[in-house]
């Protein structure tokens, strides 16, 4: 279809799976990561219509050099969700907003037309509504959520005829991926259920929406083919059911016979919610599995063995491997 995208931290647990279904829909890919967690080796596989460059979303230069050629970019790269943030402010700060103007820039003045980027549903807060939609103001409560904020509104700002942007604010991912992930919360208790015969919950009451990582990757195929018009400087929400933790806790229990709940108090009274009708109404996309579907496929991928040493092993676990890696603002830089 003549259409090269650039998938900055195309080796992450989201991006691998977009990256083979863009390829699989006929789209060339350019994958740029610093490959953390996921070996460059990986996408050997794909052949030709995949490029991999291996860099830092910091260094400028390479990053401009990755744009040549493409159409399009969706931009996954950052430290992911708020505990890998908060253990390391600086780094945090460096990649998820320090360098986003200049990598919006320089696409906007390379050959790319379409910027889609990855942001969060965490941005809104707390909330009393019922309904969490797009037109609310935004009350983010973490740099996480801080820092896509403030990386939507500069996006906003480049938005034009010939540049077109969008801004997507997913529920928590949740599902297998070949870059496996046990460090969100649909994954975490299925984990322990099946792995340990019991079903940790910290709280309970806290909403925590979620979207199954097949339908996240549907989702970022939609708005690369949407008419421009349509989703130009927007920003759209994209979940399914908006679950108490305690409610995703007995999904996981009926769906692995493990009926040994154990709900521990804690502190962390972050809870989000969202309505996804705008992106159903506007763009005709709406989810099509559920946590249901997520659990049953990791039931069966545990149990095959595609997810090893589910504990022991840190590339499962973000802090775990910014821990073990030492890795901060200067040490990852341009490496």
């Amino acid at each position: 279809m003549n259409r090269k995208v650039l998938v900055t931290g195309g080796a992450g647990y989201v991006g691998v799976e977009l990256v083979s279904s863009l390829l699989d829909s006929g789209f060339d890919v350019v994958v740029y990561d610093l490959f953390w967690f996921l070996s460059e080796e990986y996408f050997n596989k794909f052949g030709d219509s995949l490029k991999v460059i291996k860099g830092d979303i910091r260094d400028t230069v390479k990053l401009r050099s990755a744009m040549d050629g493409c159409s399009d970019l969706i931009h996954l790269a950052c430290i992911s969700n708020d505990p890998s943030c908060d253990l390391n402010p600086e780094l945090a700060k460096s990649i998820n907003y320090d360098c986003f103007e200049q990598i919006v820039r320089d696409a906007k003045a390379s050959s790319i037309s379409r910027f889609i980027f990855a942001s969060s549903s965490s941005v809104y807060g707390l909330r009393e509504e019922p309904n969490v939609t797009e037109d609310l103001e935004l009350r983010p409560l973490t740099d996480y959520s801080k820092y896509k904020m403030l990386c939507e509104e500069i996006l906003k700002e480049y938005s034009d005829e010939s540049f077109t942007t969008v801004s997507l604010r997913p529920a928590t991912v949740c599902g297998y991926s070949d870059r496996m992930r046990l460090d969100v919360v649909v994954n975490i208790l299925t984990n322990f259920a099946v792995n340990r015969g019991l079903i940790k919950v910290f709280g309970g009451e806290q909403l925590r929406p979620n979207i199954h990582i097949k339908d996240m990757v549907r989702c970022y195929l939609t708005l690369l083919m949407a008419p421009r018009e349509q989703i130009n400087g927007k920003s759209y929400n994209v979940g399914a059911d908006n679950y108490k933790v305690i409610d995703i806790a007995k999904i996981i229990s009926k769906a692995t016979n493990v009926n040994n709940i154990k709900v521990t108090p804690t502190d962390d009274n972050r809870s989000y919610h969202i309505s996804s009708l705008k992106i159903k109404n506007e763009l005709g996309f709406q989810v099509e599995l559920g946590v249901e579907d997520a659990v049953t496929e990791l039931v069966k991928h545990f149990k095959d063995g595609k997810i090893p040493n589910s504990f022991e092993d840190i590339k499962y676990f973000n802090v775990k491997y910014l821990q073990e890696n030492k890795i901060d603002e200067n040490s990852s830089r341009f490496r």
